[in-house]
């Protein structure tokens, strides 16, 4: 998701149709583009709020109450696309701040592989694929689009034809995934649909959706493709560190260093030439995907804005 493309500038508040209110998360950074799109949806007196953004961040807050007020609403249920903190971070500060109620309901698709962040004294309640959320002026029906994560939401509104489509598909440059095909299936999920827009999570509005995701899933299936070109006219078997060498054109590609503070030099140079991270020969990520605290590859992963890939050997896997 890191991005090397000059931005738009996007208004603190926005209202983008006569029921799409966009609210800046004040979270800029590489890996959330301007920042998490934070959007009240309706237009009665009780909205829906769809995603907030990172644990602690006050600007925020402030937006939402001022966008709350110019708009003379207030927050009738909060809706998370999936499980990342730009995403889910603040529900306590809204519960706590906004709605001053621990019993605002928070819906989303439920995590099978691990434990969701927790919001408590908030509680999640886990929906399913098709569930509907109504409101003054907006229908929304909820979408399974994994990929990206393996609970990955996205919600098609009716009375735009429009889908917000979380992290599956972004206003500036291509998304990160957890697993390709599932990620596919996603994007050709949502091309069914045949949107006039959609409000992403991250990035300007897409007014070409078509187009966009045509092109992000030709983009996709000509990495794939030069994948298995490699490895066929190689025909021997590579890592996964040969064979970004190989597919990718990388400047000053670190495999190793001597550093005193490795972690926080890997980063510096990721950061100074907009690189995303892939690590090897690892074992910081185990049966559960927890990490071993206090190693590299922890620290990467926890501190790191742009992707971080985690490749483990067959080896390593029987651990």
């Amino acid at each position: 998701m890191a991005s090397s493309v000059k931005l738009a500038p996007l208004p603190q508040i926005e209202k983008l149709s006569e029921r799409v209110i966009r609210i800046l998360g004040c979270n800029a950074r590489p890996m959330t583009l301007q920042g998490t799109n934070s959007y009240l949806i309706g237009k009665g007196d009780r909205r829906i709020l769809l995603d907030t953004t990172d644990p602690g961040t006050p600007d925020y807050i402030k937006n939402l109450q001022n966008a709350l007020s110019q708009h003379n609403c207030g927050i009738q249920e909060i809706i998370i696309t999936h499980w990342h903190a730009d995403h889910c971070g603040s529900v306590q500060d809204v519960c706590n701040q906004v709605t001053k109620s621990q019993e605002t309901i928070v819906s989303k698709f439920q995590r099978l592989s691990q434990q969701d962040l927790d919001i408590s004294p908030a509680k999640y309640t886990f929906v399913e694929n098709n569930t509907v959320f109504k409101t003054e002026g907006a229908t929304l029906r909820a979408i399974h689009t994994p990929g990206h994560t393996e609970e990955h939401m996205a919600l098609y509104l009716e009375e735009e034809n429009a889908v917000f489509s979380g992290d599956t598909v972004l206003g500036e440059t291509t998304a990160v995934f957890e697993d390709l095909q599932t990620y596919m299936g996603s994007l050709s999920k949502i091309l069914e649909l045949n949107p006039s827009v959609i409000y992403p999570s991250h990035g300007s509005v897409i007014n070409d959706p078509t187009d966009k995701l045509k092109e992000y899933i030709a983009h996709r299936m000509n990495r794939e493709q030069q994948i298995l070109h490699c490895l066929k006219e190689l025909n021997q078997p590579m890592t996964a560190e040969e064979l970004v060498e190989k597919i990718y054109t990388l400047k000053g590609v670190a495999k190793s260093t001597q550093a005193s503070k490795p972690a926080e030099g890997i980063l510096r140079v990721a950061k100074e030439e907009n690189a995303a991270l892939i690590i090897t020969g690892t074992r910081g990520l185990g049966k559960l995907r927890r990490t071993l605290l206090g190693s590299v590859s922890d620290y990467l992963v926890h501190h790191s804005n742009v992707p971080v890939l985690v490749c483990r050997t067959k080896e390593e896997k029987k651990k």
